[in-house]
């Protein structure tokens, strides 16, 4: 049984027809829990509206039986944010049917999409029409428009095109009233007053549904080379990125570090990888340089960078990709990191920021205090130098009991989110807070932020049905 009225399950049967009501609870487990298997909620029942319409429609019916609604997208998610709660009450809003591209202007640079688009599938429609949409990252197969939105994605190109927040011009909104904000504008400027988009980017879905979206466009990429180097430290890494955008500028689009335990891990799980170098080293980074042009002549920069680099110590060996296929080789020790992680027990993620200046200093002191205090933990510390954002991960110490690690995750989270904290950093970078960090976004966040965010929420969603117990 779902637990709704028999009037409102009807009135939302007609909403969004047969196809877009899931009440069987089989055919629903797999809207209930992440792709982890991390987090696992109820539901009354699963709806999955095919156009913007059927959203308003149905907002507007849980808003007067005073129904909570989860809006889902790809289930991509780290911190649960799109997984209902226990109580079977909610009802999870699946936005996947919604996968339409509504308009591409390419004298605009724009294109707009639904909610329910696969993100791989905007970058190919952009790529058909010889441009480049730059959002990347390891879900981009099965994650969404709305959840890139509604959690602020970043991903691997932040250093060169900014996140989901500077890719976007506009946006659709059905509000907690059920009214549709029409904001689908594709202007760079328009200075009439606040911002709304920027209020539901980032939103996680806690004050309206994001339906569909403005984004812009890029010229496609024609040239690109990449390296993978190893260096003594972090400090040197700051360093070397400094020194690489001073000489290429607007071409380095990709600047990844990575630990040695990281690499280590990636060698022993996952298939068909090697280490480009026959000694071990403390550090590594994957640089990646692209240009609009054909032919560009990135390998003579990269080489010229590298070379200065290797001279001055700041790096101890490098080695650039000769072809696609050792492209694809190089990534492949970056993408593995989670899943290798995976293989090796439970993980504790952490998902932080700090200015670029201070993560030299982050990872010596916050390594120090975990082994301190924990001996014998596994420290997995990879990301994005060029934006500050460390995916700075926790394995349990080899042989450890599984049990005995997760009952430390409280007090290994707090290590190093008091860090994050000394160091001006935030605790989520990426991912969100979702249900995972909500309370401790209330221990680390400054109380008037609470409170204008809180004032916010009250604004406009006064009843609290928009996903209730995430974020806030």
């Amino acid at each position: 049984m779902s637990g709704l009225s028999d009037a409102l399950l009807q009135a939302l049967r007609e909403a969004v027809g047969e196809a877009g009501l899931i009440t069987d609870a089989e055919r629903m487990q797999s809207y209930l829990s992440d792709w982890r298997g991390a987090y696992r909620g109820q539901a009354a029942a699963v709806l999955r509206p095919a156009s913007t319409e059927e959203v308003a429609a149905v907002v507007r019916l849980c808003a007067q039986a005073g129904v909570a609604l989860v809006p889902q997208g790809g289930n991509t998610g780290l911190c649960g944010g799109s997984i209902p709660d226990d109580s079977g009450a909610q009802i999870v809003l699946s936005l996947t049917r919604m996968k339409r591209i509504r308009a591409v202007d390419v004298a605009n640079a724009t294109i707009t999409v639904e909610a329910g688009m696969i993100l791989q599938q905007l970058q190919e429609a952009a790529a058909e029409v010889g441009r480049l949409f730059p959002l990347s990252l390891g879900a981009e197969g099965s994650c969404t428009v709305g959840g890139n939105l509604a959690t602020n994605a970043g991903g691997t190109a932040v250093l060169r095109y900014g996140n989901m927040r500077d890719l976007t011009l506009g946006l659709e909104v059905v509000l907690p009233d059920g009214r549709v904000w029409d904001g689908l504008r594709g202007l760079r400027k328009d200075n009439t007053g606040y911002d709304l988009k920027h209020l539901f980017i980032g939103s996680e879905g806690t004050l309206g549904i994001i339906t569909a979206a403005v984004l812009k466009l890029f010229p496609a990429v024609r040239s690109l080379t990449t390296a993978w180097v190893a260096l003594p430290s972090p400090q040197a890494a700051v360093e070397l990125i400094g020194q690489m955008r001073g000489l290429c500028g607007d071409r380095l689009t990709g600047f990844e570090l990575m630990s040695r335990q990281s690499v280590e891990f990636v060698l022993r799980h996952v298939a068909g990888v090697s280490d480009p170098f026959a000694e071990t080293h403390p550090w590594y980074v994957l640089i990646e340089l692209s240009d609009t042009q054909p032919n560009a002549p990135l390998n003579e920069l990269l080489e010229q960078g590298l070379g200065a680099a290797l001279e001055q110590g700041v790096a101890l060996d490098a080695v650039v990709a000769a072809s696609d296929a050792q492209v694809r080789a190089l990534w492949a020790l970056r993408e593995g990191i989670s899943e290798a992680q995976n293989h090796e027990g439970p993980s504790l993620k952490h998902d932080i920021s700090v200015p670029v200046s201070r993560i030299p200093d982050f990872i010596e002191r916050t390594d120090a205090a975990l082994q301190q205090a924990f001996p014998g933990v596994r420290i997995v510390t990879y990301g994005h130098v060029g934006d500050g954002n460390l995916h700075y991960n926790i394995s349990k110490p080899a042989g450890a009991e599984d049990g005995a690690f997760k009952a430390q995750a409280e007090a290994i989270m707090r290590v190093i989110y008091d860090q994050t904290l000394r160091y001006a950093g935030s605790i989520s970078a990426e991912h969100g807070l979702g249900q995972s960090k909500r309370l401790a976004a209330q221990h680390y966040k400054a109380p008037l932020e609470l409170e204008l965010m809180t004032r916010v929420k009250q604004a406009l969603d006064p009843a609290g049905l928009m996903n209730p117990g995430k974020l806030l």
